[in-house]
Protein backbone atom coordinates (compact mmCIF):
# COMPACT_ATOMS: atom_id res chain seq x y z
CA UNK A 1 0.00 0.00 0.00
CA UNK A 2 1.16 3.49 -0.42
CA UNK A 3 2.49 5.43 2.54
CA UNK A 4 -1.13 7.91 2.65
CA UNK A 5 -3.65 8.26 4.94
CA UNK A 6 -6.19 6.97 2.46
CA UNK A 7 -6.40 3.63 0.17
CA UNK A 8 -6.08 4.36 -3.62
CA UNK A 9 -9.23 2.54 -5.19
CA UNK A 10 -9.97 1.71 -8.90
CA UNK A 11 -13.47 0.51 -10.37
CA UNK A 12 -13.31 -1.99 -13.11
CA UNK A 13 -16.53 -1.86 -14.73
CA UNK A 14 -18.07 1.06 -12.87
CA UNK A 15 -20.84 2.25 -15.27
CA UNK A 16 -22.50 -1.01 -14.35
CA UNK A 17 -24.64 -1.72 -11.28
CA UNK A 18 -21.93 -3.79 -9.17
CA UNK A 19 -19.65 -1.19 -10.02
CA UNK A 20 -21.92 1.90 -9.05
CA UNK A 21 -22.70 0.17 -5.67
CA UNK A 22 -19.31 -0.52 -5.13
CA UNK A 23 -18.48 2.94 -5.81
CA UNK A 24 -21.81 4.75 -3.78
CA UNK A 25 -20.32 3.05 -0.71
CA UNK A 26 -16.86 3.77 -1.13
CA UNK A 27 -17.96 7.44 -1.41
CA UNK A 28 -19.04 7.07 2.37
CA UNK A 29 -15.58 4.84 3.38
CA UNK A 30 -13.63 7.00 5.68
CA UNK A 31 -9.92 5.67 4.18
CA UNK A 32 -10.44 5.36 0.71
CA UNK A 33 -9.67 7.73 -1.88
CA UNK A 34 -11.25 7.04 -5.24
CA UNK A 35 -8.96 6.80 -8.34
CA UNK A 36 -9.88 5.29 -12.26
CA UNK A 37 -12.83 4.57 -12.98
CA UNK A 38 -12.97 2.47 -15.93
CA UNK A 39 -15.25 0.76 -18.62
CA UNK A 40 -15.65 -1.29 -21.68
CA UNK A 41 -17.77 0.25 -24.77
CA UNK A 42 -18.39 3.24 -22.53
CA UNK A 43 -14.83 4.54 -22.08
CA UNK A 44 -14.78 7.98 -22.87
CA UNK A 45 -18.42 8.65 -21.71
CA UNK A 46 -18.75 11.47 -18.72
CA UNK A 47 -19.24 9.35 -15.85
CA UNK A 48 -22.54 11.83 -14.55
CA UNK A 49 -24.73 10.92 -17.28
CA UNK A 50 -24.38 7.34 -16.56
CA UNK A 51 -24.45 7.21 -12.64
CA UNK A 52 -26.16 10.59 -11.76
CA UNK A 53 -26.43 9.53 -8.22
CA UNK A 54 -23.18 9.61 -7.34
CA UNK A 55 -22.79 13.60 -7.43
CA UNK A 56 -18.87 13.61 -6.09
CA UNK A 57 -18.14 11.58 -9.32
CA UNK A 58 -19.66 13.40 -11.67
CA UNK A 59 -16.74 15.59 -13.41
CA UNK A 60 -14.50 12.23 -13.89
CA UNK A 61 -14.91 10.70 -17.23
CA UNK A 62 -14.86 6.72 -18.11
CA UNK A 63 -11.57 5.25 -19.02
CA UNK A 64 -10.29 2.43 -20.91
CA UNK A 65 -9.91 -0.65 -18.85
CA UNK A 66 -6.46 -1.49 -19.31
CA UNK A 67 -3.48 -2.57 -16.92
CA UNK A 68 -1.75 0.84 -17.38
CA UNK A 69 -4.96 3.03 -16.03
CA UNK A 70 -5.58 0.83 -13.28
CA UNK A 71 -2.06 0.27 -11.96
CA UNK A 72 -0.57 2.06 -9.27
CA UNK A 73 -3.93 1.56 -6.73
CA UNK A 74 -3.99 -0.42 -3.55
CA UNK A 75 -7.37 -2.04 -4.59
CA UNK A 76 -8.61 -2.89 -8.01
CA UNK A 77 -12.38 -3.91 -7.90
CA UNK A 78 -13.37 -5.79 -11.20
CA UNK A 79 -17.19 -5.51 -12.12
CA UNK A 80 -16.76 -6.98 -15.37
CA UNK A 81 -18.38 -10.01 -17.69
CA UNK A 82 -17.38 -13.52 -16.75
CA UNK A 83 -14.69 -14.60 -17.99
CA UNK A 84 -13.57 -10.92 -18.56
CA UNK A 85 -11.62 -10.76 -15.01
CA UNK A 86 -8.62 -13.61 -15.39
CA UNK A 87 -6.88 -11.06 -17.89
CA UNK A 88 -7.12 -8.08 -16.18
CA UNK A 89 -6.32 -9.66 -12.69
CA UNK A 90 -3.15 -11.26 -14.22
CA UNK A 91 -1.89 -8.29 -15.24
CA UNK A 92 -1.59 -6.31 -11.89
CA UNK A 93 0.98 -7.01 -9.01
CA UNK A 94 0.49 -9.32 -5.91
CA UNK A 95 0.88 -5.75 -4.44
CA UNK A 96 -2.36 -5.25 -5.66
CA UNK A 97 -5.40 -6.48 -4.18
CA UNK A 98 -7.79 -7.63 -6.76
CA UNK A 99 -11.44 -7.92 -5.81
CA UNK A 100 -13.86 -9.60 -8.48
CA UNK A 101 -17.13 -9.21 -8.28
CA UNK A 102 -17.78 -11.64 -11.41
CA UNK A 103 -18.17 -15.17 -11.23
CA UNK A 104 -14.62 -16.04 -12.68
CA UNK A 105 -12.98 -17.27 -9.22
CA UNK A 106 -15.99 -18.13 -7.47
CA UNK A 107 -16.07 -21.89 -8.37
CA UNK A 108 -13.14 -24.61 -6.96
CA UNK A 109 -14.41 -27.31 -9.85
CA UNK A 110 -13.04 -26.74 -13.21
CA UNK A 111 -15.42 -29.32 -14.50
CA UNK A 112 -18.66 -27.27 -12.70
CA UNK A 113 -16.78 -24.20 -14.08
CA UNK A 114 -17.53 -25.30 -18.07
CA UNK A 115 -20.23 -27.11 -17.12
CA UNK A 116 -22.15 -23.81 -16.04
CA UNK A 117 -20.36 -21.35 -17.64
CA UNK A 118 -18.19 -22.48 -20.56
CA UNK A 119 -14.50 -21.75 -21.28
CA UNK A 120 -11.46 -22.39 -19.92
CA UNK A 121 -11.74 -21.92 -15.99
CA UNK A 122 -9.23 -19.48 -14.13
CA UNK A 123 -8.84 -20.56 -11.09
CA UNK A 124 -10.33 -20.08 -7.68
CA UNK A 125 -9.75 -17.10 -4.96
CA UNK A 126 -10.75 -16.63 -1.15
CA UNK A 127 -14.48 -16.40 -0.92
CA UNK A 128 -16.05 -13.96 -0.14
CA UNK A 129 -18.50 -14.76 2.47
CA UNK A 130 -16.80 -14.35 6.10
CA UNK A 131 -19.61 -15.35 7.56
CA UNK A 132 -19.14 -18.76 6.20
CA UNK A 133 -16.80 -21.52 7.90
CA UNK A 134 -13.68 -20.31 8.16
CA UNK A 135 -13.77 -17.91 5.20
CA UNK A 136 -12.93 -14.77 7.47
CA UNK A 137 -9.36 -16.27 8.04
CA UNK A 138 -8.82 -16.97 4.58
CA UNK A 139 -9.63 -13.22 3.83
CA UNK A 140 -7.66 -11.29 6.00
CA UNK A 141 -4.67 -10.38 4.22
CA UNK A 142 -5.89 -11.97 1.35
CA UNK A 143 -4.36 -10.19 -2.02
CA UNK A 144 -7.10 -11.65 -4.60
CA UNK A 145 -10.74 -12.34 -3.62
CA UNK A 146 -13.91 -13.71 -5.11
CA UNK A 147 -17.20 -12.37 -3.84
CA UNK A 148 -20.07 -14.28 -4.06
CA UNK A 149 -22.80 -14.40 -6.07
CA UNK A 150 -26.27 -12.94 -4.93
CA UNK A 151 -28.37 -15.89 -4.97
CA UNK A 152 -25.70 -17.96 -2.87
CA UNK A 153 -25.03 -15.53 -0.16
CA UNK A 154 -28.55 -15.33 1.19
CA UNK A 155 -29.29 -19.03 0.19
CA UNK A 156 -26.07 -20.35 2.05
CA UNK A 157 -26.61 -17.41 5.26
CA UNK A 158 -30.07 -18.64 5.37
CA UNK A 159 -29.28 -22.51 6.13
CA UNK A 160 -26.28 -23.03 6.97
CA UNK A 161 -26.91 -22.95 10.67
CA UNK A 162 -29.11 -25.65 10.11
CA UNK A 163 -26.57 -27.69 7.98
CA UNK A 164 -23.54 -27.15 10.17
CA UNK A 165 -25.53 -28.17 13.08
CA UNK A 166 -27.01 -31.14 11.34
CA UNK A 167 -30.46 -30.87 12.75
CA UNK A 168 -31.75 -31.34 8.82
CA UNK A 169 -30.89 -33.85 5.89
CA UNK A 170 -29.27 -31.18 3.31
CA UNK A 171 -31.81 -31.82 0.68
CA UNK A 172 -33.01 -28.11 0.12
CA UNK A 173 -35.08 -26.79 -1.60
CA UNK A 174 -33.99 -22.75 -2.47
CA UNK A 175 -37.23 -20.76 -3.97
CA UNK A 176 -35.67 -16.92 -4.42
CA UNK A 177 -37.25 -13.98 -6.01
CA UNK A 178 -34.87 -11.41 -7.29
CA UNK A 179 -35.35 -7.76 -8.62
CA UNK A 180 -34.15 -7.02 -12.07
CA UNK A 181 -31.06 -5.58 -11.20
CA UNK A 182 -29.85 -8.59 -11.14
CA UNK A 183 -29.68 -9.55 -14.88
CA UNK A 184 -26.93 -6.17 -15.37
CA UNK A 185 -27.52 -3.33 -16.68
CA UNK A 186 -27.27 -3.68 -20.67
CA UNK A 187 -30.75 -3.70 -22.35
CA UNK A 188 -32.98 -6.89 -22.49
CA UNK A 189 -36.20 -7.06 -24.34
CA UNK A 190 -37.52 -9.30 -20.83
CA UNK A 191 -36.23 -6.85 -18.76
CA UNK A 192 -38.43 -4.16 -20.14
CA UNK A 193 -40.63 -2.07 -17.88
CA UNK A 194 -43.63 -3.33 -19.75
CA UNK A 195 -42.09 -7.00 -19.85
CA UNK A 196 -41.81 -6.56 -15.84
CA UNK A 197 -44.55 -4.87 -14.34
CA UNK A 198 -47.36 -6.74 -12.74
CA UNK A 199 -45.57 -9.66 -13.71
CA UNK A 200 -43.38 -12.78 -11.54
CA UNK A 201 -41.58 -15.03 -13.87
CA UNK A 202 -39.46 -18.54 -12.79
CA UNK A 203 -35.53 -18.78 -14.83
CA UNK A 204 -33.41 -21.16 -15.03
CA UNK A 205 -35.43 -24.29 -13.45
CA UNK A 206 -34.44 -27.24 -12.94
CA UNK A 207 -30.92 -27.56 -11.38
CA UNK A 208 -29.54 -25.14 -14.66
CA UNK A 209 -29.31 -21.83 -13.05
CA UNK A 210 -25.35 -20.84 -12.54
CA UNK A 211 -25.50 -20.34 -8.86
CA UNK A 212 -26.73 -23.77 -7.70
CA UNK A 213 -22.93 -25.58 -8.02
CA UNK A 214 -21.82 -22.48 -5.60
CA UNK A 215 -24.55 -22.14 -3.34
CA UNK A 216 -23.77 -26.15 -2.61
CA UNK A 217 -20.23 -25.63 -2.54
CA UNK A 218 -20.90 -23.34 0.26
CA UNK A 219 -22.64 -26.11 2.43
CA UNK A 220 -20.05 -28.40 1.29
CA UNK A 221 -17.85 -26.76 3.92
CA UNK A 222 -20.68 -27.24 7.00
CA UNK A 223 -20.95 -31.05 6.70
CA UNK A 224 -19.84 -34.63 5.19
CA UNK A 225 -23.61 -35.31 4.29
CA UNK A 226 -24.21 -35.44 0.65
CA UNK A 227 -25.25 -31.78 0.06
CA UNK A 228 -28.27 -31.94 -2.64
CA UNK A 229 -29.82 -28.32 -3.70
CA UNK A 230 -32.38 -27.67 -5.76
CA UNK A 231 -32.48 -24.02 -6.97
CA UNK A 232 -35.55 -22.19 -8.32
CA UNK A 233 -34.92 -18.14 -9.14
CA UNK A 234 -37.64 -16.06 -9.79
CA UNK A 235 -37.81 -12.53 -11.12
CA UNK A 236 -40.52 -10.04 -9.64
CA UNK A 237 -41.37 -6.20 -10.53
CA UNK A 238 -38.56 -4.61 -7.84
CA UNK A 239 -35.20 -2.81 -8.88
CA UNK A 240 -33.08 -4.99 -6.41
CA UNK A 241 -33.76 -7.14 -3.49
CA UNK A 242 -34.07 -10.88 -3.02
CA UNK A 243 -36.62 -13.05 -1.04
CA UNK A 244 -35.16 -16.93 -0.67
CA UNK A 245 -37.26 -18.95 1.00
CA UNK A 246 -35.03 -22.26 2.00
CA UNK A 247 -36.37 -25.58 3.07
CA UNK A 248 -34.92 -29.22 4.18
CA UNK A 249 -36.26 -32.29 5.85
CA UNK A 250 -35.40 -32.59 9.50
CA UNK A 251 -33.08 -34.85 10.77
CA UNK A 252 -34.82 -35.54 14.20
CA UNK A 253 -37.04 -33.85 16.44
CA UNK A 254 -36.58 -30.36 16.50
CA UNK A 255 -39.17 -27.68 17.59
CA UNK A 256 -39.57 -23.80 15.75
CA UNK A 257 -38.19 -23.17 19.68
CA UNK A 258 -34.89 -24.66 19.51
CA UNK A 259 -34.69 -23.76 15.44
CA UNK A 260 -34.71 -20.56 16.60
CA UNK A 261 -32.63 -20.45 19.19
CA UNK A 262 -29.69 -22.19 17.06
CA UNK A 263 -30.03 -19.26 14.93
CA UNK A 264 -29.74 -16.59 17.30
CA UNK A 265 -26.51 -18.53 18.58
CA UNK A 266 -25.20 -18.93 15.36
CA UNK A 267 -25.57 -15.51 14.19
CA UNK A 268 -25.03 -14.07 17.62
CA UNK A 269 -21.44 -12.13 17.00
CA UNK A 270 -22.39 -11.54 13.03
CA UNK A 271 -22.88 -7.65 12.35
CA UNK A 272 -24.25 -8.48 9.04
CA UNK A 273 -26.46 -10.79 9.87
CA UNK A 274 -29.75 -10.32 11.74
CA UNK A 275 -32.12 -13.48 13.21
CA UNK A 276 -35.36 -11.27 13.27
CA UNK A 277 -37.34 -11.24 16.53
CA UNK A 278 -39.77 -14.47 16.54
CA UNK A 279 -42.86 -13.91 14.43
CA UNK A 280 -41.88 -11.16 12.34
CA UNK A 281 -40.56 -12.35 8.71
CA UNK A 282 -38.16 -11.01 6.24
CA UNK A 283 -38.88 -8.35 3.58
CA UNK A 284 -36.86 -6.93 0.57
CA UNK A 285 -37.50 -3.24 1.62
CA UNK A 286 -36.16 -3.60 4.89
CA UNK A 287 -32.75 -4.69 3.35
CA UNK A 288 -32.49 -2.10 0.90
CA UNK A 289 -29.17 -0.03 0.69
CA UNK A 290 -27.94 -2.19 3.76
CA UNK A 291 -24.91 -4.91 3.67
CA UNK A 292 -27.61 -7.08 5.78
CA UNK A 293 -29.36 -10.60 5.46
CA UNK A 294 -32.12 -10.70 7.31
CA UNK A 295 -33.16 -14.09 8.48
CA UNK A 296 -35.99 -15.88 10.19
CA UNK A 297 -36.67 -20.07 10.65
CA UNK A 298 -39.23 -22.39 11.94
CA UNK A 299 -40.40 -25.91 11.92
CA UNK A 300 -43.17 -27.17 9.74
CA UNK A 301 -44.63 -29.85 11.70
CA UNK A 302 -46.85 -31.70 9.63
CA UNK A 303 -44.32 -31.71 7.01
CA UNK A 304 -41.36 -32.59 9.10
CA UNK A 305 -39.38 -30.13 7.42
CA UNK A 306 -37.11 -26.83 8.49
CA UNK A 307 -38.30 -23.21 6.82
CA UNK A 308 -35.58 -20.26 6.80
CA UNK A 309 -36.40 -17.53 5.31
CA UNK A 310 -33.70 -14.51 3.98
CA UNK A 311 -33.27 -11.16 2.79
CA UNK A 312 -30.62 -9.30 1.10
CA UNK A 313 -30.16 -6.61 -1.52
CA UNK A 314 -28.56 -8.24 -4.02
CA UNK A 315 -26.57 -5.36 -5.65
CA UNK A 316 -25.50 -4.19 -1.14
CA UNK A 317 -24.82 -7.46 0.89
CA UNK A 318 -25.09 -9.54 -2.30
CA UNK A 319 -21.78 -7.99 -4.43
CA UNK A 320 -20.54 -4.63 -3.68
CA UNK A 321 -21.38 -4.22 0.44
CA UNK A 322 -20.03 -7.89 0.45
CA UNK A 323 -16.52 -6.69 -2.05
CA UNK A 324 -16.10 -3.70 0.33
CA UNK A 325 -16.33 -6.12 3.48
CA UNK A 326 -13.86 -8.33 1.98
CA UNK A 327 -11.38 -5.38 1.30
CA UNK A 328 -11.74 -4.37 5.01
CA UNK A 329 -10.95 -7.54 5.99
CA UNK A 330 -7.65 -8.07 4.12
CA UNK A 331 -6.72 -4.53 4.59
CA UNK A 332 -6.29 -5.25 8.13
CA UNK A 333 -9.44 -2.44 8.57
CA UNK A 334 -12.31 -2.77 11.15
CA UNK A 335 -14.32 -4.98 9.09
CA UNK A 336 -17.53 -2.98 9.35
CA UNK A 337 -15.77 0.44 7.82
CA UNK A 338 -18.20 2.26 5.77
CA UNK A 339 -20.91 -0.29 5.72
CA UNK A 340 -24.33 0.29 6.64
CA UNK A 341 -26.29 -1.61 8.49
CA UNK A 342 -29.79 -0.04 8.39
CA UNK A 343 -32.24 -0.30 5.26
CA UNK A 344 -34.10 1.77 3.67
CA UNK A 345 -38.25 1.67 3.75
CA UNK A 346 -40.69 2.53 2.50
Amino acid sequence: MHMSDKISVAVAGASGYAGGEVLRLLLAHPNVEIGALTGGSNAGESFGRLQPHLVPLADRTLEATTPEVLAGHDVVFLGLPHGASAEVANALGDDVVVIDCGADFRLTDSDLWEKFYGGTHAGSWPYGIPELAQQREHLRGARRIAVPGCYPTVSTLTIAPAVSAGVITPDIVVVAASGTTGAGKAAKTHLLGSEVMGNASAYGVGGVHRHTPEIIQNLNLLTDAEVKVSFTPMLVPMPRGILATVSAPLAGDLTAEQAYALYTEAYADEPFVHVLPEGMWPQTKSVIGSNTVHVQVTVDEAAGRLIAVGAVDNLAKGTAGAAVQCMNLALGLEETTGLPTIGLAP
